[in-house]
C-alpha cells in the first residue's frame, strides 16, 4: 500500500531586504547628482543607461528608486519641486513604487546562490531584459534598476551588454555598484557615470541624530567616526554588532605592544562566533579603517595614536592590504576565521611580542 504524500512545509516569509528603500522619501545628500538627472529628463535627451558609483550604503539605491518614480509620475512635465526630482509620498505611483507593485519598474538585487555567495543571476538578467523590451504599461517610461551591479554574474553581465548596445525606446537601465572596476569596461563606457560622494560630517551629524535618535550620543560620535560619510554603514553598524566590533579593535590596537594572547583567543572567539562571516568581516574592515586612518593622519602631521609608531607607516599600508587580502581568502576559501584573527594579529604585533 503507497504511503500517502506528505504535507508540504510551509515556507518561510521571504524578507524584502528593498523594501525600505524603495519606500525612503528622503534623500539625505547628493542633491547635485538628482539635479543632474531631473535636468538630463527634461531636456529631452535622457540617457538610456546610467552607472551611479560610490561607497556602500550612502545612497546610491534611494536615488536610484527617487529617479524611477519621478519619471514614472512624468515627473518631466510637471514644474520643478523645491528638492530635485520630489515625488509626494501620497502619489499613487509613490505608493505602488513602494509596494513593489509598479507595472514599469523591476529592481535586480543579489541573491543567494547555492547558500553561500550573492550574486545577480543570468536568468534575472535575461527577465529583466525581456521587460524592457516590453510597451510600458503606463504609456511612460520602463526602468530597470540593477543594485550592486558588479555581483553580476558573468553571463548576466553579457546580457546586459547587448541591451547597453541597442537600447529599446522609452527605457532607462540604471546600475549602482560600489566596485566599479568590478563592471565590463564595454558596460562602463556605454553608461552615463554619476559619483556620489560620503556625506561631510556637517550633514551626518543631524542625520544620524535623526535615524538613531535612542542612541547615546558618544555611541553616534563612533559611528560618525567609522561610517565614513556613509548613512547605510552607520545604520548597520548600530543595528548590528559594529559598535563592539570597533571596540574590540581599539583594544587590539592599544594592546598591541602587549600582545595579551589569552585575550587574543577570546577576540577571536567572538569575532568567529557567526557563521555567516558578517563578524569576521566587519572587524576586518573597521580593523583596516583604522589603520588608513591613523596613517593619513600621520602622514599629515597630525597627532597619531601610540600604536602606530610600533611600525614605519610604509609597514603599516603593507599590513592593510595583507590583512583584505586574508580576509578574501577566508571568505573565498571558507577557511577557519578564529585562526585568520589570530594570524593578522600575529602579523600586527611588533616584532619582540610576535617570537
Amino acid at each position: 500500500m503507497a504511503r500517502a504524500p506528505r504535507a508540504a512545509a510551509a515556507a518561510e516569509p521571504v524578507e524584502d531586504e528593498d523594501a525600505p528603500v524603495r519606500a525612503a522619501p528622503d534623500l539625505f545628500g547628493h542633491q547635485a547628482a538628482a539635479a543632474m538627472l531631473e535636468a538630463a529628463a527634461r531636456s529631452g535627451r535622457l540617457p538610456h543607461a546610467w552607472l551611479v558609483a560610490g561607497p556602500p550604503g550612502i545612497g546610491k539605491a534611494t536615488l536610484g528608486y527617487r529617479f524611477a518614480r519621478w519619471l514614472l509620475a512624468g515627473g518631466s512635465a510637471r514644474p520643478p519641486a523645491p528638492t530635485p526630482l520630489h515625488l509626494d509620498p501620497a502619489d499613487p505611483v509613490f505608493r505602488r513604487v513602494a509596494a513593489g507593485a509598479h507595472a514599469d519598474l523591476r529592481a535586480l538585487r543579489p541573491s543567494a546562490e547555492g547558500g553561500v555567495k550573492r550574486v545577480i543571476r543570468v536568468e534575472d538578467a535575461r527577465a529583466a531584459i525581456r521587460f524592457l523590451s516590453l510597451t510600458p504599461a503606463e504609456g511612460g517610461w520602463r526602468f530597470v534598476l540593477v543594485d550592486q551591479a558588479e555581483q553580476m554574474q558573468p553571463q548576466a553581465a553579457n546580457a546586459l551588454l547587448k541591451t547597453l548596445e541597442e537600447p529599446p525606446p522609452r527605457s532607462v537601465l540604471m546600475l549602482t555598484t560600489a566596485a566599479p572596476d568590478r563592471l565590463l569596461p564595454t558596460i562602463l563606457s556605454r553608461c552615463r557615470r554619476l559619483e556620489l560622494s560620503p556625506l561631510p560630517p556637517a550633514e551626518m551629524e543631524p542625520l544620524l541624530a535623526r535615524l538613531l535618535p535612542a542612541l547615546p550620543p558618544a555611541e553616534r560620535a563612533t559611528l560618525l567616526a567609522i561610517a565614513e560619510g556613509s548613512p547605510g554603514r552607520a545604520v548597520a553598524l548600530a543595528e548590528g554588532e559594529g559598535l563592539a566590533l570597533q571596540a574590540m579593535v581599539e583594544e587590539v590596537l592599544a594592546g598591541l605592544a602587549q600582545a595579551d594572547r589569552r585575550r587574543w583567543h577570546a577576540i577571536a572567539d567572538a569575532v568567529a562566533a557567526k557563521r555567516d562571516g558578517s563578524a569576521f568581516q566587519g572587524f576586518c574592515a573597521l580593523l583596516r579603517r583604522a589603520i588608513a586612518a591613523a596613517v593619513r593622519q600621520a602622514a599629515r602631521g597630525g597627532a597619531a595614536p601610540a600604536w602606530l609608531a610600533l611600525r614605519p607607516l610604509a609597514d603599516w599600508s603593507a599590513q592593510w592590504e595583507a590583512i583584505g587580502r586574508l580576509a578574501a581568502e577566508t571568505d573565498t576559501l571558507n577557511l577557519d576565521r578564529k585562526q585568520a584573527v589570530l594570524t593578522l594579529l600575529m602579523r600586527l604585533a611588533p616584532p619582540r611580542a610576535g617570537r
